[in-house]
């Protein structure tokens, strides 16, 4: 389930970044702050499983803000 809808919002953020490239930056912004909320609980769990959902969410907010720059960079290169 989770894995689900990390996958899209990656979609999401690509499709706004493409789009609406300046006004999709506060989803971006949206969905990381969701991310670090989830790191910081999950980081409060004891011992490796902590710091194994803290790194869960970490890696989450990074593919988003990835997909999100590859939508950005993908409407720079195109002719209109």
């Amino acid at each position: 389930m989770l894995i689900g809808a990390v996958i899209a919002i990656c979609i999401l953020l690509a499709i706004l970044g493409f789009l609406v490239p300046r006004l999709s930056d506060h989803a971006r912004r949206g969905a990381d702050k969701g991310f670090s909320t989830g790191a910081k609980a999950g980081s409060k769990a004891p011992g490796p499983i902590g710091r194994l959902l803290a790194k869960s969410f970490g890696t989450s907010r990074r593919a988003a803000d990835k997909s999100h720059s590859a939508g950005k960079k993908a409407r720079s290169k195109t002719p209109l």
